[in-house]
């Protein structure tokens, strides 16, 4: 079994090559063959270095081709590490069927990683996909004020078709 702290430089080493670099041998020498990787949009997972490698180069580096990770906190205990991290970068090519927009993001997440004999063999993440698509000006959310005037409106129409109170 692995310590914590080799866990821990596995999982930085793996977002810092593999994710920002997009060095695809990294893959090869971090993740177990078996490995699953699980994120709300993949719920079936993602298994093995080679789904990892279609995943990160078809979904984010070809999007984003000057993408860059920043590690924000690691926490580690026993086979399990904990990633809070930070990613940059332009939307220059298609990101699942959306043109490029030419816009920067900067969007934030996290990653469970579990290990085994010194390989990574199932991870869980999670990122801000809503900030990101927000960012790209893909999602307008409203600010407070049009958001109070949405709800009133929505109360004044809901008020109509209750029956009145005697």
């Amino acid at each position: 079994m692995s310590s914590a702290e080799e866990i821990k430089a596995m999982q930085r080493r793996l977002f810092a090559e593999f994710f920002s670099q997009g060095k695809l041998e990294v893959a090869d020498e971090i993740f177990a063959p078996d490995h699953v990787y699980y994120n709300p949009d993949t719920p079936e997972g993602i298994h093995g270095p080679e789904g990892m490698k279609r995943f990160v180069v078809g979904t984010f580096r070809s999007a984003f081709p000057d993408l860059r990770g920043t590690v924000e906190d690691q926490i580690a205990e026993g086979e399990k590490v904990v990633m809070r991290w930070t990613a940059r970068g332009t939307h220059q090519g298609e990101l699942q069927g959306l043109p490029p927009t030419g816009k920067r993001v900067k969007v934030a997440g996290m990653v469970i990683s579990r290990s085994a004999e010194g390989k990574l063999v199932e991870s869980w993440e999670v990122y801000d996909t809503l900030g990101m698509m927000r960012q790209l000006g893909l999602v307008v959310i409203p600010g407070p004020r049009l958001l109070g005037r949405m709800l009133v409106g929505q109360a004044k129409k809901l008020g109509a078709r209750l029956p009145k109170r005697r």
